[in-house]
């Protein structure tokens, strides 16, 4: 579907700030506040392998830099859902809607998720480095 110039503009924003929350989340949160010992204690004291939150961090890393670079951005996005989809079911689905619950809610996971969907639907918008293939 062609797109005028302000909607690929719209979906390059999308797309960078989509990346941008995604390693302020890893590299932010995960790993400079909790640090590596910590989330994969946290991962641990919910019930989740350890090797579960190096894979988290790493996925979340590397699509957060893919985004924020255009680099098959469309399927990025569409590969990052499973883990929020895991972090409502195992983290924060019983802690209520609102994130500033105790141990946070479920909003923000889920907010990302139509984010992170809305991008794959919608295409790797302007700049990008490496456009994904147009789906039909």
């Amino acid at each position: 579907m062609p797109q005028d110039r302000s909607t690929r503009y719209a979906v390059t924003l999308l797309r960078i700030s989509l990346g941008v929350m995604y390693l302020a989340h890893s590299v932010v949160l995960k790993f400079l506040t909790f640090g590596l010992a910590g989330t994969v204690t946290y991962f641990q004291s919910i019930g989740l392998p350890e090797w579960l939150a190096h894979v988290t961090i790493a996925a979340e890393v590397v699509g957060g830099t893919m985004l924020v670079l255009g680099i098959y951005a469309r399927w990025v996005a569409l590969a990052l859902i499973p883990a929020l989809l895991g972090a409502i079911i195992w983290v924060h689905g019983a802690n209520g809607w609102v994130f500033t619950a105790p141990g946070g809610g479920w909003e923000y996971p889920l907010y990302l998720m139509v984010l992170s969907l809305a991008q794959f639907l919608l295409g790797d918008g302007a700049y990008a480095l490496r456009p994904s293939r147009a789906i039909s």
